[in-house]
């Protein structure tokens, strides 16, 4: 899964626009700006996820889930939980 807020981020760190994220997955720019468009994790068709998945993964992005360690070389961000507010 992927969220909405780690595509953008995936976008910046790239330093790339929602028009090179879709020439690199071969899906339309719609297609990017519906997915970041999505609240929480990011909704579409399975074969284009994995498309946009894949092509971060050949840029250099390494995607981490809730909870799960980082144990690469490279550098990266992740965003801290925070506690529900009063």
């Amino acid at each position: 899964m992927m969220t909405s807020g780690q595509l953008r981020a995936a976008r910046a760190l790239l330093g790339i626009d929602q028009k090179t994220l879709a020439e690199l997955s071969g899906v339309s720019v719609p297609t990017i700006q519906r997915m970041e468009a999505s609240e929480g994790n990011v909704r579409g068709v399975v074969d284009s996820l994995s498309k946009v998945v894949d092509a971060l993964n050949l840029a250099g992005i390494d995607l981490i889930g809730d909870g799960a360690q980082s144990l690469g070389g490279g550098r990266g961000v992740r965003l801290k939980e925070t506690s529900p507010k009063p």
